[in-house]
């Protein structure tokens, strides 16, 4: 499936909760008890809402295009040719390697676009946190949003699966969120049109990389978050299920109490027109 690069939206407004985890798009507050955490979401609705998107939906044809990239057919002669034709357009060290067993390693840049912040473990036991303070052993994990366009080289092979560059990133980054909660896209821009596609677990985003070329507007990859659709609530905590449950909860009282409020105007300006109304 095809998805678009959102444009800018607006900030949105935090609920507090309590619990004893978090992962992303939770914040812990330094000013909590020792006993607890407190968390905040960024998420306040549960309703799809209408977005204006700056980027291009491909269409199933340039869809299937990109796919096919990593579906090529290709021995290892032509994957000696690609690697030497690769290794001669880019002028860098970041090159393609050969392996005996047909494979091959070499290097692909991941950006970072997440909406969300991201938990990282807390400071170690005795230490001091961000503001200088002591963490005095407090169990606490500390969330912050990931720079704007972050990046990150890795050194993969060709048989290092989506799914692994993304548990590499985290990991490299000490992010402790569920790897479930992201996925890597591959974006590329032709014709003055942004396409951007979610990459399956198993693909190999070496294999796309050898297959394209290095020319980064060709296909590039982007680390964003999973949105499918279908949210895999198994993979959050129990305090975010919670807040989760309060939100949704609230959300649904006010929908009540607009439709409730929108009836009785409605049954007010019908009792007015009755009472201003003269027989015929």
């Amino acid at each position: 499936m095809t998805h678009a690069a959102s444009g800018s939206e607006k900030s949105a407004s935090f609920e507090r909760t309590w619990g004893s985890s978090t992962s992303s798009g939770y914040c812990s507050d330094e000013e909590s008890d020792s006993e607890f955490e407190q968390y905040f979401t960024a998420r306040t609705s549960f309703f799809p809402k209408t977005r204006t998107d700056n980027v291009n939906v491909s269409a199933h044809v340039k869809q299937d295009e990109q796919t096919a990239w990593g579906k090529q057919e290709l021995t290892t002669a032509d994957i000696q040719q690609k690697v030497k034709e690769y290794n001669a357009q880019i002028n860098s060290n970041l090159f393609m390697n050969m392996n005996k067993d047909g494979s091959f390693t070499g290097f692909i840049k991941v950006q970072f676009k997440l909406a969300r912040p991201v938990s990282v473990p807390p400071p170690k036991k005795g230490g001091q946190d961000a503001g200088g303070r002591k963490a005095a052993g407090v169990k606490r994990r500390t969330s912050f949003y990931m720079p704007k366009d972050a990046s990150k080289h890795l050194h993969i092979s060709s048989r290092t699966s989506a799914r692994e560059v993304i548990e590499v990133l985290l990991k490299k980054f000490t992010v402790v969120d569920n790897p479930g909660k992201f996925a890597l896209f591959e974006r590329s821009e032709r014709h003055d049109q942004v396409y951007v596609r979610k990459v399956s677990d198993n693909e190999s985003p070496l294999r796309l990389r050898l297959c394209t070329g290095p020319n980064e507007k060709v296909l590039s990859f982007v680390l964003k978050e999973n949105e499918t659709g279908e949210v895999n609530w198994h993979a959050f905590s129990m305090p975010e299920l919670k807040n989760f449950l309060r939100i949704l909860q609230r959300e649904e009282e006010e929908h009540v109490k607009q439709i409730v409020q929108r009836y009785a105007q409605a049954r007010a300006k019908m009792r007015e027109a009755v009472a201003g109304s003269t027989p015929g």
